[in-house]
């Protein structure tokens, strides 16, 4: 929006010719997510304490108890921020970045009900698994009609990892292939929002491995030397990563151990929607893998512990997902939480190498 009004101007007052740069724009957006979650966050804890708006805490873990009546739905305060953010910091005027401002909005919306369909039931049973696949499904639909816009004859393609110039082509399996993204990428997030600041840290480096690749993708020659496919206007999807690392940072300073505030299922629903959505537009659901290396630990373990569990009675993991493997082996909340921060970092670091190896 910004853009819009104050670029214009530039010729008047040169100061405004910095809004034609992705990097300035993307700075702010960070700034301004940051900003807006430190100050609501308080705000919304008093809120959600009056209302009655606090976590309930299955007794499975009952090392976590006394962080039972926290309040709940961070997510919402983060994720809105960062509405806000993109719709002031990135051009209006891209198909890209309205992609992903719907696709995150609707994840924050349907994590929010979800949320509330836990608290006021008489058991912390949310919205049924039916359901959010339905609804899912239906935005994959919506974003498959951007991608179908932006990128014509790939719109049905995927690129490989490795490989300069290779691609996968699904056809029409190519939307069913995104329910799948949007379905891993959310649930394995909502699987490592377990302990104090873990899925929001974790989650900062794969969003700063796509605020590159996008950046990169915009850039007509930095995409062709990296063989990326050059996509105009997916840099404003740098200005959406800058957005979230911003807001998780700011929430950070809350949610960092012992919490005040937790993310629930709004954020953990429209983060990992966005890390999905910024792969499926980028054409890198493959690198998302890669960079979110710690969220798909988190899910396998569970795949594994339940798989096993049916045919064997017998449990690979001291208690599933991963993170509670460890706490049952004794480690403390910090060093987990910590240690999990630093693979994140690992992978990522890995997801990025992969561009040059290509």
């Amino acid at each position: 929006m910004l853009y819009h009004l104050l670029f214009p101007y530039a010729h008047v007052w040169i100061i405004f010719n910095l809004f034609r740069y992705i990097t300035f724009r993307a700075f702010m957006a960070a700034t301004t997510a940051f900003i807006v979650t430190v100050v609501l966050i308080p705000w919304f804890i008093r809120v959600s304490r009056r209302l009655g708006h606090t976590e309930r805490i299955s007794e499975d873990v009952p090392q976590h108890q006394e962080k039972q009546g926290t309040p709940t739905s961070g997510g919402l305060v983060f994720g809105g921020a960062v509405l806000l953010s993109v719709l002031l910091w990135a051009r209006l005027d891209v198909t890209f970045t309205w992609a992903a401002w719907i696709a995150i909005a609707w994840m924050l919306a349907m994590g929010y009900l979800d949320d509330r369909m836990k608290l006021l039931g008489h058991k912390k049973i949310g919205m049924s698994v039916k359901t959010k696949v339905v609804l899912q499904f239906l935005l994959s639909l919506v974003v498959f009609g951007f991608v179908l816009k932006i990128y014509g004859p790939l719109a049905m393609k995927t690129q490989t990892l490795f490989f300069k110039n290779w691609f996968i082509y699904l056809g029409w399996l190519y939307p069913v292939f995104m329910v799948f993204v949007f379905i891993g990428a959310t649930n394995a997030v909502n699987l490592t929002d377990g302990l104090d600041g873990l899925a929001a840290g974790t989650a900062l480096a794969p969003l700063g491995v796509f605020m590159v690749v996008t950046y990169v993708q915009g850039h007509a020659i930095l995409s062709k030397y990296l063989n990326l496919i050059f996509a105009p206007g997916s840099g404003e999807l740098a200005i959406v990563a800058a957005a979230w690392i911003g807001a998780l940072l700011g929430f950070l300073w809350f949610n960092a151990h012992p919490a005040e505030i937790f993310m629930g299922d709004s954020g953990s629903q429209s983060l990992g929607g966005a890390l999905a959505v910024l792969a499926i537009l980028a054409k890198q659901e493959f690198l998302l893998a890669i960079a979110g290396g710690v969220f798909v630990l988190e899910a396998l373990s569970v795949m594994i512990q339940v798989a096993v569990f049916k045919r064997t009675k017998r449990r690979v993991f001291r208690m599933a997902p991963l993170h509670h493997h460890f706490e049952k082996l004794g480690w403390h909340e910090n060093k987990i939480v910590v240690r999990f921060w630093v693979l994140s970092m690992v992978f990522s670091l890995i997801a990025i190498a992969t561009l040059k190896i290509r």
